[in-house]
């Protein structure tokens, strides 16, 4: 038994080094926000919050005194390199949301956790025909 836990104990290191999305994951905390106006072209920034509400997440964008609020869903690997969508799990490298904003507008996003631990998406709303990016970085 002694031998084969020395034997794992690299691997598992080893593993978070090539996956370190992987090692961080979970999509609750604060983050700083950054994006591409879909009207204007110029760059926004504003934060949001993520937080887990029993199987979803609750999403909270303040941007420029605009506040847009979302309920997600989470995904995660679950091996041969396919994802699981379901409950709100700490393990969670993929957040998909649907949104409504302040000015009565509604919208969905898809986010993905990178390797430098920032979340990186796209999104757009009703009635758009463009998906707009967005970066989150931790707070």
């Amino acid at each position: 038994m002694r031998k084969r836990m020395v034997m794992i104990a690299p691997m598992v290191a080893g593993l978070s080094l090539v996956f370190p999305a992987v090692a961080s994951a979970d999509p609750t905390g604060n983050f700083s926000v950054v994006g591409d106006n879909p009207d204007t072209g110029k760059q926004y920034a504003g934060t949001v919050k993520v937080t887990r509400s029993g199987e979803t997440y609750e999403v909270v964008w303040d941007i420029a005194g605009s506040r847009s609020v979302g309920t997600g869903l989470g995904a995660k690997f679950v091996g041969d390199n396919r994802f699981r969508v379901g409950p709100a799990s700490r393990d969670d490298i993929a957040l998909s949301v649907g949104y409504t904003s302040d000015n009565s507008s509604f919208g969905i996003a898809m986010y993905f956790e990178q390797p430098d631990g920032t979340w990186k998406g796209v999104w757009t709303y009703n009635g758009s025909k463009k998906a707009i990016t967005e970066v989150w970085t931790r707070r």
